[in-house]
C-alpha cells in the first residue's frame, strides 16, 4: 500500500470534492464523477486512484445506506436478497479490472446511460408514486441478475452505476425516493466489496482515503436527509442532470 504526503491545499480540495461526490451520490448516485477526477489530482496510479476512491465512498455509502434504512425508505426484505449477490459481484469485478483493460466497455455504457435518460423523460409520470408491492418469481430472477451484474461492473469499471441502479429500481415500481435509497444500499455492497479487495490487492492510499471518507460520511448524511425532505421534485431533476453529465463525460473521454 501506498502513503503519499498530502500537503494542505491537497487535503482541504479532497475534503471539498468528497462532501460533494457523497451528496450528489446520496440523492441519485454518479458521486465517481467526483471524486475519481479528485483522487487523480493526486498523482497515484490509475487502479490505485480506483481502489482510493472505493475506501473512501464506503464511509459515505454506509451512512447514506443506514439514514434511508432510519427513515423506513429501504425495502429490507428485498435487499437481504439482492446484497450478497452485489457484493459478490463486485469482489469478482475488482479482480477482472486488473487482467481486462475497462476501456472497451466505454461505448456500451454511453448508449445505455443515453436510453435511460430517454426513457425517463419520456415517462413524465414515472417514479412519482411508489408501485411497488412485491416481485413474481420472473422478476425476483431478473433482479438477482441485475444485482449481480451490477455489482460486477462497479467493481470493474463503475460510471453510471448509481444511475443502472435507479433505473432498474424504479422499473420494478419504486418512486424516485425508494429508488434511490435501495440503490444505496446495493451500492454499499459493491462498494464495500471492491474497498475490500482493492485493499487486498495493495492499491489503496489509507493517506488520502481515510480523511476524504470523513468528509463523505458527512456529505452522504445530508444528501440523503435532503433527497428525503425534497422528494421526488428534487430528485428526479437530479438524476437526470447527473446522468446527462455522466453522458457528455463518457462521450469526450472515447473522443480522445
Amino acid at each position: 500500500m501506498d502513503f503519499l504526503p498530502m500537503d494542505g491545499l491537497m487535503l482541504m480540495f479532497l475534503l471539498v470534492m468528497g462532501f460533494l461526490a457523497a451528496f450528489i451520490d446520496a440523492c441519485v448516485g454518479g458521486g465517481g464523477l467526483i471524486s475519481i477526477p479528485a483522487f487523480m489530482c493526486t498523482g497515484l496510479p490509475p487502479l490505485t486512484v480506483l481502489g482510493t476512491n472505493k475506501v473512501a465512498s464506503v464511509m459515505g455509502a454506509f451512512t447514506s445506506f443506514t439514514t434511508f434504512i432510519r427513515n423506513g425508505k429501504v425495502d429490507v426484505p428485498l435487499i437481504r436478497r439482492l446484497f450478497g449477490l452485489s457484493f459478490a459481484g463486485s469482489a469478482l469485478g475488482v479482480f477482472a479490472v486488473q487482467m481486462v483493460p475497462s476501456g472497451f466497455l466505454r461505448p456500451l455504457i454511453v448508449v445505455l446511460l443515453v436510453l435511460v435518460a430517454i426513457y425517463t423523460v419520456l415517462k413524465k409520470d414515472w417514479g412519482t408514486e411508489n408501485h411497488y408491492h412485491g416481485l413474481t418469481k420472473r422478476m425476483l430472477i431478473l433482479s438477482m441478475c441485475a444485482a449481480f451484474t451490477l455489482g460486477f461492473y462497479d467493481g470493474f469499471f463503475g460510471p453510471g452505476t448509481g444511475s443502472f441502479l435507479m433505473f432498474a429500481f424504479l422499473t420494478i415500481g419504486f418512486d424516485f425516493i425508494g429508488a434511490a435509497a435501495n440503490a444505496r444500499a446495493l451500492n454499499f455492497a459493491s462498494n464495500i466489496a471492491a474497498a475490500i479487495f482493492f485493499t487486498y490487492s495493495g492499491l489503496v492510499d489509507f493517506g488520502y482515503a481515510i480523511p476524504t471518507g470523513l468528509s463523505m460520511i458527512a456529505g452522504a448524511r445530508t444528501g440523503a436527509r435532503f433527497a428525503i425532505s425534497h422528494g421526488t421534485s428534487f430528485v428526479k431533476p437530479l438524476f437526470l442532470t447527473v446522468t446527462a453529465v455522466m453522458i457528455g463525460k463518457q462521450v469526450i473521454e472515447l473522443l480522445h
